[in-house]
């Protein structure tokens, strides 16, 4: 049974015909007094409350209410139903104990997607499972990794993927927050739709409304042509937010308004646009402190994190270092045509002991340029250490920049597609699994390099 909690008959009654669709049971209380009496009686599965019971509108009242909750019955999910005038006292009841926020008016659809969601979220047991069981369960075919940690990660990715919840992939950079929200939306209900991927570090505030919403031709000076934004691109599927914790003040408020409401404006169209998608997001930044120093919307962050995924950093999953390796070099073997090529004991356990800043992408370009510029075919330590970027142990965010001799990581990975692909006649599927890369993220390399395909 959900629990509506409304001192407004109107409300109850819509919300209840809406629950009844979808096939779900529902009592309805009118005041907080009413409301704990319900609750002793009968514990229900998810709450519905508004904030406001009085007059002054000051939500107090309601706040008051869900911290009693909160002591009667500490696990049931609640959902705030609230208007923009009182988001703050929203992000109040979140950080009391509330699993969601819903503004008035509310939209049928995003409000049944935020029940399903916690209701989901909240019926699925957190079980630990090994990876073999893992793979069993859910296709986490590129992703490598056996370490108890990351088998933590793993099974919380599985276990929240198919529902529609907003979840936030925290990590250093280089730990694979990108393949993680890739897996999330490849086990999803929605794997068919479009995983559509948004590097927000890389969007000025000027260019940000038509980037994630689209325009009209002749919206502004230089729109020529209709042009689709991501969110519309996103439409039935996923929407990768990177680097979010780079999003500029005046962009996270118009982000918000799209993850609330599920509604954007095309540049150029006064019509409103629905759009039905699940976000997921990723920083290598601390959100919470940015939120305190007033760099990041409160609002905004709880509205993005419903679950949190952190990601180890490589030094603190030392176990999977050999796996990844052998995983390069084989895949290496082939594109290079060196079927000899194999690492000695001590180099294995040198770079299973460097402590590597730029994380999972540091190892995998060092072990790529020295399997290129290495003429032994048994690497040694010493070869992995003559590859090393003079800044590799101290700066995590140009480990992975400096040129090696006259090639640059860039021309190297151009150069890594180019022979994967001759070698494999173009087969998009074979070349990405050779480079341990999803399709996706291999299209968007061979667009980035301007690299011509045929499949």
């Amino acid at each position: 049974m959900i629990l509506i909690i409304d001192d407004d008959k109107a409300v109850q009654v819509s919300l209840q015909l809406l629950l009844k669709q979808q096939g779900l049971e529902s009592g309805t209380a009118s005041s907080p007094a009413a409301a704990l009496e319900a609750i002793r009686k009968e514990v229900p599965r998810l709450i519905l409350m508004d904030m406001n019971y009085t007059v002054e509108t000051t939500g107090e009242e309601g706040l008051a209410l869900l911290k009693k909750i909160k002591e009667v019955v500490p696990t049931v999910p609640v959902i705030l139903i609230t208007g923009w005038a009182t988001i703050e006292l929203a992000i109040e009841g979140m950080k009391a104990g509330a699993k969601d926020f819903i503004s008035k008016p509310w939209t049928n659809e995003a409000l049944l997607q935020s029940i399903k969601t916690t209701l989901a979220i909240d019926e699925k047991e957190e079980v630990s499972l090994s990876r073999k069981k893992l793979d069993e369960v859910y296709d986490f075919s590129h992703i490598i990794g056996e370490d108890p940690k990351f088998l933590e990660v793993l099974s919380t990715v599985g276990r929240v993927a198919s529902t529609d919840a907003s979840i936030l992939i925290l990590g250093e950079s280089g730990t694979g927050k990108e393949l993680i929200a890739e897996a999330i939306h490849q086990n999803s209900p929605r794997q068919q739709g479009a995983f559509v991927k948004v590097n927000l570090g890389g969007i000025s505030s000027s260019l940000f409304e038509s980037e994630m919403f689209g325009h009209k031709r002749g919206a502004f000076t230089d729109a020529r042509y209709d042009r689709k934004g991501r969110f519309e691109m996103a439409h039935r599927g996923s929407i990768f937010l990177d680097e979010i914790g780079e999003l500029a003040l005046p962009s996270q408020v118009k982000l918000l308004r799209v993850l609330q409401d599920r509604t954007f404006e095309i540049l150029g169209s006064s019509r409103t646009q629905a759009v039905d998608i699940r976000v997921i997001s990723a920083t290598n930044r601390n959100l919470a402190e940015m939120v305190k120093n007033g760099q990041f919307r409160e609002d905004l962050f709880y509205r993005i994190n419903l679950i949190t995924v952190y990601l180890p950093a490589l030094r603190e999953r030392p176990g999977d270092i050999p796996l990844l390796v052998n995983h390069y070099v084989n895949n290496l073997k082939t594109i290079y045509n060196r079927p000899g090529i194999s690492l000695t004991k001590e180099a294995i356990s040198w770079l299973r002991n460097f402590d590597f800043p730029g994380n999972i992408r540091q190892l995998k370009n060092l072990v790529e340029r020295t399997v290129l510029i290495s003429p032994n075919e048994k690497l040694t330590a010493e070869d992995f250490i003559k590859n090393l970027s003079p800044m590799s142990s101290t700066s995590p965010d140009t480990a992975d920049l400096p040129q090696v001799g006259s090639i640059t990581l860039d021309e190297m990975e151009k150069e890594m597609i180019l022979k994967a692909m001759a070698h494999h006649n173009n087969r998009i599927t074979k070349v990405a699994k050779s480079l341990g890369l999803t399709r996706s993220a291999l299209y968007r390399r061979l667009e980035k390099y301007a690299i011509p395909y045929n499949e």
